[in-house]
This record gives structure tokens, C-alpha cells and sequence, in this order.
């Protein structure tokens, strides 16, 4: 069961999200618990766990920490991650998707689509960073990946 069967933000420091923001976390969070693929590589020096795992997400001293932990809540594994990656590509998502709203709001859908467009190729490098920053800590998939980086954008709003 290489898996997340519960994902938690530590949103607490973080200001209240706009409306459209905390959609984005549900979506998120609902799409990544019905189909995701996250596993912890084999070590040599110690045994991993298996699947599934509960993770929780947040922002300690400007790092993104990922604590891992079996379906028991035992411990299975905590990185960190530099957050210096992720600034200029979680900025460009929150400006389009800032755009993106305001154009439902105003827009024809052929101009919408343009902007949703933008906005998914942001979307896909920020996922790609995270694919990259995660080598070596966890296996994912690219639509795991995409989901995490959403709530990433989540964690960093406001932060």
C-alpha cells in the first residue's frame, strides 16, 4: 500500500484563506486521498515501513517539513525541504490563479481557457520541483506531485 490514506496542514500561524483558496486545499486534499502513489525508498541502514502513511505538512524555521507516519501514527520518516525552490514558482501560481479567478468572474471562456492553461503549466513546474526535492526521501507520481504542490501553495499563503 504505497499510499497517503491521510494527509494534515499545520495551517494554524496562517491567516484565514480567502474563499477560493480554501477550495483549492479541498480539492487538493480530497483528490490526493482518492488516488495518490507515495512510498519511502528502501534504505540500506534501516527498514522502512510500509504503506500507508498519514502525512502532515508544514512550515518550521522557513523549511517545509514532510512528517511521515504509519497508519498507527508510529514514525516512519521527517524531511525537510528548502522552500528557496519553491518562492518564485508558488508566487507566479498565486498571481495566475489570482487572474484565473477574477476571469470566471468576468471573462469569455476562450480567454479563461487561456489563463487556466498558464495556470496548469505553472502548476506542472511547480510539481516538477517537487518531484526533484523529493528524490531520494519519497516516490511519488506526477498527480501526487501536483496535489502536494497545491497544498504547498496552501502552506506558503499568507506565509
Amino acid at each position: 500500500m504505497s499510499r497517503i490514506s491521510h494527509i494534515e496542514l499545520d495551517d494554524a500561524n496562517l491567516p484565514p484563506p480567502t474563499p477560493e483558496i480554501e477550495q483549492e486545499r479541498k480539492v487538493a486534499m480530497f483528490d490526493l486521498i482518492e488516488e495518490n502513489s507515495f512510498s519511502l525508498p528502501r534504505r540500506d541502514d534501516r527498514q522502512v515501513p510500509e504503506g500507508p502513511y498519514r502525512v502532515a505538512l508544514s512550515i518550521r524555521e522557513k523549511r517545509l517539513v514532510f512528517d511521515v507516519r504509519t497508519e498507527d501514527g508510529d514514525p516512519a520518516a521527517e524531511f525537510h525541504l528548502s522552500l528557496s525552490p519553491f518562492r518564485q514558482v508558488v508566487k507566479d501560481y498565486w498571481q495566475i490563479c489570482e487572474s484565473y479567478f477574477d476571469a470566471v468572474k468576468n471573462l469569455p471562456p476562450s480567454q479563461i481557457e487561456t489563463i487556466d492553461m498558464a495556470r496548469r503549466g505553472i502548476h506542472n513546474e511547480g510539481a516538477r520541483i517537487l518531484e526533484e526535492r523529493l528524490q531520494g526521501k519519497a516516490d511519488v507520481d506526477s498527480d501526487t506531485a501536483r496535489r502536494l504542490f497545491t497544498l504547498i501553495c496552501v502552506l506558503h499563503f499568507g506565509g
